[in-house]
């Protein structure tokens, strides 16, 4: 596009100076003077706003994919107590809220006992047995102090809620893993935006930016709690749980 507008502009400018050589009599090319320098204005102008228009989108569709990505960090976290405490993942996101509220985590301590075995022909032998006991319980509700899970099902910017997917993956031959996935497509987050950069946005494989058409955790393919954003936005994560 800037490309054109430079074209362009290079055409127009060219057309005009052969205009005021061979017709356009001497008395009047003030006049044209000042509508080229009108058009030179508007021609910077242009050429500044093709050149900065990627630079806003970038800008703010990171300010956009940051809160999309806190809400599916907060999902992620409480997917994962939920399967600490009941063996798998859920896709009802209100009885996750409420499994947030009411669940507590069962605190554990392993130790090992002596323990004498008969192995046959009067012969014993001394082993050690591992014994994991219960001594005590946590609010699951303490793991998210300062964090909105509340409306965490709740996509940014949107009048939309996420959708919990989870399914098993079989790993090896007889043994199904859990696995959740929850995605959102780029265009719904950025809805509003220029269409081409949208575009070329969801077309993005990778680096500093957020592969694919969805911004996604988790996966319905693979054992996977990950989401599929740079690095870039887990910045502040280290800071936030020290």
């Amino acid at each position: 596009m800037t490309f054109l507008i430079i074209a362009a502009g290079i055409l127009v400018t060219a057309l005009l100076a052969y205009a005021i050589v061979n017709y356009i009599p001497r008395k009047l090319h003030w006049i044209v003077s000042i509508v080229l320098i009108a058009l030179a204005a508007l021609l910077i102008y242009k050429i500044n706003f093709e050149i900065r228009k990627p630079i806003k989108f970038n800008k703010a569709k990171k300010a956009r994919y940051a809160k999309v990505i806190n809400n599916l960090k907060i999902i992620r976290d409480a997917e994962v107590a939920h399967k600490k405490v009941t063996g798998t993942y859920t896709a009802n996101g209100e009885n996750l809220i409420k499994f947030i509220d009411t669940a507590k985590f069962a605190l554990t301590q392993t130790r090992n006992v002596p323990k004498t075995i008969d192995v046959g022909g009067g012969i014993t032998k001394e082993i050690e047995e591992r014994v994991v006991d219960t001594i005590g319980y946590e609010d699951v509700k303490a793991q998210f102090i300062g964090r909105d899970y509340k409306n965490m099902l709740q996509i940014p910017g949107t009048d939309q809620k996420f959708k919990i997917e989870v399914g098993f993956v079989e790993k090896i031959a007889g043994l199904k893993a859990p696995v959740f996935e929850v995605k959102v497509d780029k265009a719904l987050i950025l809805k509003g935006m220029d269409m081409n950069l949208v575009k070329q946005e969801k077309e993005a494989i990778g680096g500093e930016e957020i592969r694919g058409e969805y911004v996604r955790i988790g996966s319905l393919g693979e054992v996977s709690e990950d989401g599929n954003w740079p690095p870039f936005y887990d910045k502040g994560d280290k800071k936030d749980n020290e």
